[in-house]
């Protein structure tokens, strides 16, 4: 019986697995309002529920049905970091960009706040 439920209970897991992560496959660079940080969360939830459901079980009660869907998460996941690892050069290009922006706003000839200030030592 315990088998059963371990079995049940990893199939599900993987199942949970993977829709967060095809979700966020498909919505990472399409969806404005998604949120990476609710994602990540249940991603990292179902890994750690995983790795707790294999330790507790034995390596041959692993049927080739979890080894099959184990083998497609792993492809959903490579190519999860490639696009997680592209939106994040993005986000980085863009903070760059805004912040070459402003220092250029700041160098545009004006006097700086610096300038102003009152130096106690005069």
């Amino acid at each position: 019986m315990e088998v059963l439920n371990s079995e049940y209970r990893i199939k599900a897991v993987l199942g949970r697995l993977d829709v967060i992560i095809e979700n966020e496959n498909q919505r990472i660079g399409t969806d404005p309002d998604f949120d990476f940080k609710l994602s990540n969360a249940h991603k990292s939830r179902c890994l750690y529920e995983l790795t707790m459901l294999f330790r507790a079980s034995d390596r041959n009660d692993i049927t080739a049905a979890h080894l099959d869907q184990l083998h497609a998460l792993k492809a959903k996941l490579k190519l999860n970091e490639r696009r997680v690892e592209a939106h994040m050069r993005a986000v980085r290009a863009v903070a760059e960009l805004l912040k070459n922006a402003v220092r250029s706003a700041d160098d545009d000839g004006t006097y700086s706040q610096e300038q102003f200030l009152v130096r106690a030592d005069r």
